[in-house]
């Protein structure tokens, strides 16, 4: 991705989200300045990867396939210093933007449309080596009430209704394409992108970025080290 692209989606992420109302914490907009001089008493956000995340999985065309999200709290199941067991997330997802199939070794997620458009999710099953069950029907939970669908069969979440992602189950996701984006909550076990995401077809999770113009706000892959005296 270029960084022209990043820059101008991130700032529409946050225009967006203000108009939403909801409000991120300060570290959002810390420019590259700022990060320089931080020291080691923000290596929570550099460590568990707090901030803003926004990838087109490899395929070049994150309007069709991406994702852009900002991680509010973390912790790690590795490192002592870091003892929360829980995640939260807030996304912008477009109408039409496909965020692809996967499921999760470990973590239990809800997601939750807080707000704008609907929310299009596709659930399968997966099979015992992994891989894509196209066949089984799916059990699917939304706001304390269950139902059953085929494989590949897609939930519609409205502005304030949520589901249920267990670990090994696929989904894929995607903003209807008449209701505009969607603000999408994630609250979840401790998220792990590094060991813990499975996509049905393999592909990266972070972009590869083009430096065509300064950054704006840094990723949370980018957060310089200041070395300890």
């Amino acid at each position: 991705m270029k960084r022209s692209q990043i820059n101008q989606h991130i700032g529409e992420a946050i225009t967006f989200f203000r108009e939403h109302r909801f409000a991120l914490p300060p570290f959002a907009y810390w420019t590259e300045a700022d990060w320089q001089a931080k020291d080691v008493n923000v290596d929570e956000i550099r460590d568990i990867m707090l901030g803003w995340d926004i990838t087109d999985f490899g395929g070049g065309n994150f309007e069709a396939q991406g994702l852009l999200l900002f991680t509010i709290r973390n912790g790690s199941t590795v490192d002592p210093r870091y003892p929360k067991r829980y995640a939260e997330k807030i996304m912008m997802v477009r109408p039409r933007q496909v965020t692809p199939c996967h499921f999760h070794w470990h973590k239990m997620e809800d997601i939750i449309n807080r707000g704008g458009g609907n929310l299009m999710i596709s659930l399968n099953n997966s099979l015992a080596n992994g891989r894509l069950d196209t066949q089984g029907e799916v059990v699917a939970r939304l706001d304390g009430r269950q139902i059953t669908l085929p494989a590949g069969g897609t939930v519609v979440l409205s502005p304030g209704e949520s589901i249920t992602l267990p670990p090994l189950q696929y989904h894929s996701f995607w903003g209807q394409e008449t209701t505009g984006p969607v603000m999408v909550g994630e609250v979840s076990q401790v998220n792990d992108d590094h060991s813990d995401n499975c996509f049905a077809v393999p592909m990266g999770r972070f972009p590869v970025v083009e430096e065509d113009e300064a950054r704006k706000h840094l990723l949370c892959i980018e957060y310089p080290r200041r070395a300890v005296v």
